[in-house]
């Protein structure tokens, strides 16, 4: 019985613990808490200086953990469009593996300095907190609601989900190394060669292969999530007992299933917000549990030297050594070096050299651990902030709507989607809607109507409406309900023809862009600044005033249209956490001052 009872106990308490984690997270984002903080935190307050629950089981945190990442993972690639991945797969490419080497290697010769380590055992903590985690940028990015250029979000989502395996693997070779093994310099490359094609190729037939069967096998109603998430963890899992890149092969294969047309898309995406936060919150407090802060606290100063290295000079050199090539702005690799978060990964991997035996293995994890910790606080704490210091968010983003995905079985490429209709949105000024979306019924007052009966939309109706996959998040506009929406859309657009030059543009309406832009035509602007991809209503900076493309034809915008909204854009928008008003607040505090002291003396 005493077996019994110890099961329910753990039981209860794993559950009750995730329930506080969960709860937790609504107080962060009050306060701009990282809120993956929070859940390392949660576990850490349980654990052996805490409430004294005593949890060495690096096993099963590595199971778990691999788990975990993989399915992050594959929700990552789920959410990347393949046009975004074309145009920025070289740069990717760069920082996912020559930028990993170079960030490792740098960061290893100052953690060995730093904590008097030898050199391979140094390299090995630079190997571990060398990767960009994806699943912390996909995460803050998510929950932060930021959305950042094409051309610079691709490269961090791309990047962060490819360079994993790198990392992977330099660790590995590393504790072998240093378990007595030793390996050539170019057998090294050559694993890392054929362990990445391997798991590349098991992606790409693991993606293929899980959508024609999502499309083709009768499942019960509700249970294609399911099958979709089990999937990717069997691609993961086969791929990692072949010897090859699993966690590169869950992103490839959840690249092409996000890519293709599917049954049950919405259902999908649904069911993978609530695993991916369920994922995060399970390995974040796993880790917290392997914590003890008092063994910590003997490496706290050094391993802070390591992190503050790592963020100020070992990522910006490995990103701005791979990203020059590419044309990026200093600007824009300033930020994808501030973005570089380490997160569950590196902790994960300082688990390898525990569970192999390694005479300072403790030490790796308490490195990884105060590194991660030091980059959710300084570098999770300010993305928002730099992002707008940086220009690379977008000044109007795409918006967040409560929408209802419905399935459509017997067909792949349209879906039945429900919206309510509130106050302020588009859909509340009777605008007409899109050729390409039929309206199906609207519910109002209780009564299902049709939508001749219904007429214009109201606040309070809920409207479905049959729309094609692709564009259903240009749809999403129409109903977003927005303080800056209406004023936005009252603003008339100055339509003119895309093929006239930029320079033309801006000299007719008393604006300043930048000279290397004056001679492109509207359509190469938009085809440059979006990587070749632009879509109906995609909207660039243009001077102190926005483009907006229009008539979108093979990826070419063919009419343009111009909104002069410079004083409503220019206002700093409103705070969203009590963290960034105050940084406000002392920010103004520091203009008046020097303003006074910049006035003459009377």
């Amino acid at each position: 019985m005493s077996a019994l009872f110890t099961a329910h106990a753990s039981l209860l308490f794993g559950s009750a613990l995730a329930l506080v984690g969960i709860m937790s997270s609504l107080l962060a984002s009050r306060f701009g808490v990282p809120i993956l903080l929070v859940f390392l935190g949660v576990g850490i307050l349980a654990g052996e200086n805490g409430l004294g629950v005593h949890f060495e089981n690096y096993q099963l945190t590595y199971m778990v953990g691999s788990a975990a990442l993989a399915i992050i993972l594959f929700d990552g690639g789920l959410r990347t469009r393949m046009a975004t991945v074309r145009a920025v797969l070289a740069p990717a490419g760069a920082l996912a593996s020559a930028g990993v080497v170079i960030t490792a290697g740098l960061t290893g010769v100052v953690a060995a300095v730093l904590l008097r380590l030898g050199w391979v055992e140094g390299l090995l903590v630079g190997a571990i907190v060398a990767s960009t985690d994806a699943a912390v940028v996909f995460f803050l990015l998510r929950t932060g609601g930021l959305q950042l250029r094409r051309r610079v979000g691709g490269v961090l989502e791309v990047e962060s989900g490819a360079n994993d395996p790198f990392a992977v693997l330099l660790t590995v070779m590393l504790v072998t190394v240093l378990s007595g093994a030793s390996f050539a310099p170019g057998a090294l490359v050559l694993r890392v060669l054929e362990e990445g094609s391997l798991g590349l190729i098991i992606g790409l037939a693991g993606g293929f292969g899980l959508v024609g069967l999502i499309n083709r096998v009768s499942l019960p109603s509700g249970l294609h999530p399911a099958f979709v998430v089990t999937a990717a963890l069997v691609i993961f899992a086969l791929t990692q007992t072949l010897g090859a890149s699993g966690f590169l092969a869950a992103y490839v294969a959840g690249l092409v299933f996000g890519n293709r047309p599917v049954r049950a898309y919405g259902a999908v995406i649904s069911f993978h917000d609530t695993a991916t936060w369920l994922c995060q919150i399970v390995l974040f407090t796993l880790l917290g549990l392997l914590v003890t802060p008092s063994h910590v606290m003997p490496l706290v100063l050094p391993a802070v030297a390591v992190a503050a290295f790592l963020i100020a000079i070992g990522r910006p050199v490995a990103v701005f050594a791979c990203l020059t090539p590419f044309r990026y702005s200093r600007a824009e690799m300033a930020f994808v070096s501030w973005v570089g978060l380490r997160g569950g990964v590196s902790i994960f991997l300082a688990t390898i050299p525990l569970l192999v035996g390694l005479p300072r293995g403790e030490l790796f994890f308490n490195v990884a651990f105060v590194v991660v910790v030091v980059s959710l606080i300084v570098q999770g704490w300010t993305i928002s902030f730099a992002a707008r210091r940086a220009g690379v968010a977008l000044r109007d983003p795409a918006p967040e709507v409560k929408r209802i995905d419905i399935d459509l079985p017997g067909q792949l490429h349209e879906e039945l989607v429900g919206y309510p209709v509130r106050d302020p949105s588009p859909a509340t000024r009777h605008r007409a809607l899109p050729s390409w979306v039929k309206p199906v019924l609207v519910v109002r007052g209780g009564k299902v109507l049709d939508p001749m009966e219904a007429g214009n939309l109201r606040p309070g109706d809920y409207g479905y409406f049959l729309a094609p996959t692709p564009r259903i998040p240009r749809l999403d506009r129409f109903f977003a309900v927005d303080g800056t929406v209406s004023d936005r859309d009252t603003i008339p657009e100055f339509p003119f023809d895309a093929s006239l030059t930029a320079g033309a543009v801006a000299d007719l309406y008393g604006l300043t862009i930048d000279e290397g832009e004056r001679a492109m035509s509207i359509a190469d602007l938009f085809a440059d600044r979006l990587d070749g991809a632009p879509q109906e209503g995609d909207r660039l900076d243009f001077g102190d005033a926005m483009l907006v493309a229009h008539g979108v034809v093979a990826d070419r915008v063919h009419l343009a249209g111009l909104l002069l909204e410079a004083t409503a854009e220019d206002e700093e928008p409103p705070p969203a956490t009590w963290s960034e008003a105050a940084g406000r607040r002392a920010r103004k505090q520091w203009r008046r001052l020097r303003q006074r002291a910049r006035r003459p003396a009377a």
